[in-house]
């Protein structure tokens, strides 16, 4: 059994819509090398579902590949964007293979993917590939199912900022002032005698 990777627009069709049809054919392919991958496909080979053009892009699910590689209706369709004028009932360009779902995975952001070993070599991550459709390794399928499995991993906690010294008091303490002295009692002053209150006018 041979291991792929399809990429597919999660706006367009996302993992969530294999799982809520079942199957569905993978049109749109215009790639002659991505058509010859899909051509190779068996039934029963399993791939990795991508969501590409994402925020951010990433793994997001399992299928597995449920009917061989025929002829893309699309491509006879003039009101289908994947319409190609140039492809004959007879000797058709591009063809499709139909999928089916096997298990979500926890989603893989493509960062993530990059930090993984096992796929130090993938065609996913390498510079410049753009196509829809590419081979995966037996370990690089493995690898990713396995990480879509597991917790995501927690982001590196920031180092602690050191604690300061504290310093040390220099400064003598201000001296205490003086205690004042007692000033000697003051005689007792004669009663000054009482304000008259003034008269009421009549």
């Amino acid at each position: 059994m041979a291991h792929w990777l399809f990429k597919s627009e999660p706006e367009s069709f996302g993992y969530t819509d294999l799982m809520r049809v079942g199957r569905e054919g993978w049109d749109g392919v215009r790639s002659f090398q991505a058509r010859n991958f899909m051509r190779e496909m068996r039934v029963g080979d399993q791939a990795i579902f991508y969501h590409s053009n994402a925020d951010p892009p990433g793994a997001a699910g399992v299928c597995k590949v449920v009917k061989r590689a025929e002829p893309d209706p699309t491509q006879f369709d003039p009101s289908s964007k994947y319409y190609d004028p140039g492809s004959k009932r007879g000797d058709p360009r591009w063809d499709w293979v139909t999928v089916a779902p096997v298990r979500a995975l926890r989603f893989i952001p493509l960062d993530e993917l990059r930090t993984m070993p096992e796929l130090a070599g993938c065609r996913l991550l390498a510079r410049g590939n753009r196509l829809s459709v590419l081979p995966l390794t037996d370990a690089e399928f493995d690898a990713i199912v396995r990480r879509g499995r597991t917790t995501p991993p927690k982001p590196a906690a920031a180092p602690a900022t050191p604690k300061t010294a504290k310093t040390t008091k220099t400064a003598a303490a201000a001296p205490k002032a003086p205690k004042a002295t007692k000033s000697p009692k003051a005689t007792k002053a004669t009663k000054a005698p009482a304000k008259a209150r003034p008269r009421p006018t009549t």
